[in-house]
């Protein structure tokens, strides 16, 4: 039995016992997640995936020179977009790659800008000619969830790294949570939150900024030029569009398929590719950072307590607001937040995401093309475990099929 098949057979078995033993009430013709989210817990599933967003976006302003307006008004409307269409807390993050380039090799904002514009184009692109959807019924489930478990790793380690910045603070904030965590109903993150605000003020590993009035600030619209469109294509287009492809879209819809069994149709290959292409192509031009979706955040929105579209609103709404009147003590604003502590939040999420019940399913003859999948995902990038996984795949199938006619 191929792996797809192994997989879905299993998930169907399962969803049905679940569904036999949790919710006895009758079908609807709504296809609504099972468990509705508390104030509390969306407040504090916010800002579960604080650890990816932080990193990226402190160092694309201190080193790569953007501006805070159009940077925090592009994921604010991003976010606030994405919580009224999904309803459901989906993640916006920074495009990872492009985030690097940015950093190390100093792309201007004109190229930031016409890397947005292209990237978006090529998504809303794949998902209207539904090349998207063909792309993903294409890739096993064996190697999806070797992606998502190298992608979990990746996250987690980068959190290990940032802990031990501060060890004991890091360390600390990740028993923290992790007792939190067992607690039912509780806020882990805000409560974790606010101790490692205090514990960085106390012992002057941050400081509080000056105090600011509030002052209307728009984003400027950046026109990039047909040299920062021939940059953008060389430097970070093409390293980007196989990750986005990949984690955002592929990875992320199947995430949302495990985490939301009754979520229906509102979560999709075509639907994530339609948002993001449409974020990028209509912000970035004002000084966004080109943004996706991604399995990771989705996984730490999750985790932390978020259920319904009120977190991506929430934070939304914080980043709107940070963008348009206190822009210029913004950066001071987050950084008042150890990376330490953001790197205890990113390790749990990280966890969450590599520990996935798809490798528990599986056959026993998929389990080398998930290690495969994962390894070359960690050691590489996404995109190339994409590639290895399927060539994995394709030789678990031959010699599966000569032991078969054996």
């Amino acid at each position: 039995m191929p792996c797809r098949d192994a997989f879905e057979a299993r998930l169907r078995e399962r969803t049905l016992s679940d569904e036999k033993r949790i919710d006895p009430a009758p079908e609807t013709s709504v296809a609504t997640p099972r468990r509705a989210g508390s104030p509390t817990g969306e407040v504090a599933g916010a800002f579960g995936d604080l650890g990816t967003f932080l990193p990226h976006v402190v160092s694309a302003m201190t080193v790569g020179g953007l501006s805070p307006t159009g940077l925090f008004v592009g994921f604010g409307l991003f976010y606030m977009a994405t919580g009224f269409i999904y309803r459901l807390p989906i993640p916006v993050q920074p495009m990872k790659a492009v985030s690097a380039v940015l950093v190390t090799s100093g792309l201007s904002p004109g190229a930031i800008a016409a890397t947005g514009v292209i990237l978006g184009a090529v998504l809303l692109l794949l998902a209207f000619t539904g090349l998207i959807e063909r792309l993903s019924r294409a890739i096993p489930q064996s190697v999806t969830a070797g992606l998502q478990i190298g992608l979990g790793v990746t996250l987690a380690l980068l959190g290990f790294e940032l802990m031990m910045e501060v060890p004991w603070l890091g360390f600390g904030m990740l028993a923290l949570v992790s007792l939190l965590m067992l607690v039912p109903r509780c806020p882990a993150t805000l409560i974790a939150l606010a101790l490692a605000v205090g514990a960085g003020q106390a012992f002057g590993l941050t400081h509080a900024p000056a105090a600011t009035e509030p002052q209307l600030a728009l984003p400027a619209l950046v026109l990039p030029s047909w040299a920062d469109v021939g940059i953008a294509l060389q430097e970070a287009v093409l390293p980007q569009l196989a990750l986005t492809i990949t984690n955002a879209i592929i990875v992320t819809a199947a995430l949302f398929r495990s985490l939301f069994p009754d979520g229906g149709d509102r979560v999709t290959e075509r639907r994530l590719a339609v948002s993001s292409g449409a974020a990028n192509l209509l912000l970035t031009p004002f000084g966004a950072l080109p943004m996706c979706h991604g399995a990771g955040g989705l996984v730490a929105h999750h985790r932390f307590g978020a259920r319904t579209g009120a977190a991506p609103l929430i934070l939304g709404a914080l980043f709107l607001g940070l963008g348009l009147f206190f822009s210029a003590a913004a950066l001071d604003l987050l950084r008042m937040i150890p990376m330490a502590a953001v790197g205890a939040f990113l390790a749990v999420a990280g966890a969450d995401l590599a520990i996935s019940r798809r490798v528990f399913d599986a056959r026993p003859s998929c389990w080398p093309v998930i290690a495969a999948a994962a390894l070359v995902t960690v050691a590489v990038n996404p995109a190339v475990g994409l590639l290895v996984g399927f060539a994995a795949e394709m030789l678990r199938a031959r010699v599966m099929a000569h032991f078969a006619r054996r």
